[in-house]
């Protein structure tokens, strides 16, 4: 049987996932990784002002600040799989799907090589 959860519940879910990427006043990341996390292809900062890396509407977390960009990619490949850790590494979400557009993740390339720029264009979770 499918458990369902009301707009509510998912509401504060999402919020509480966004506060565990804030979690110690830091900046988390998003990891970029190739296919079963066998290697990290690019590591983007997300922004912190103080309140949030993000914006809670009903089920959706929707990251803020833009595109942007690792300067330096840390090793070439294909980009296949995300995951959003806080300042200190510690796993927020895992499996996040990495397009070029309506993933949770979506960059300007998925073909990656080490030292390019890699620029994330947008990042969203939906609760389900």
């Amino acid at each position: 049987m499918t458990v369902t959860y009301s707009a509510a519940v998912k509401a504060a879910r999402m919020t509480a996932v966004r506060d565990q990427i804030d979690a110690g006043g830091a900046a988390g990341k998003i990891e970029i990784c190739s296919a079963g996390y066998a290697a990290i292809l690019a590591t983007i900062p997300l922004g912190y002002s103080g309140a949030s890396t993000g914006t809670v509407s009903g089920a959706v977390l929707t990251l803020a600040g833009f595109p942007r960009s690792d300067a330096t990619a840390d090793n070439t490949g294909t980009a296949a799989v995300a995951r959003i850790r806080t300042s200190a590494n510690v796993d927020v979400v895992t499996g996040l799907t990495v397009g070029l557009s309506a993933s949770d993740i979506n960059l300007d390339s998925l073909s990656i090589t080490a030292g390019q720029t890699v620029t994330l264009n947008s990042a969203a979770i939906t609760h389900v």
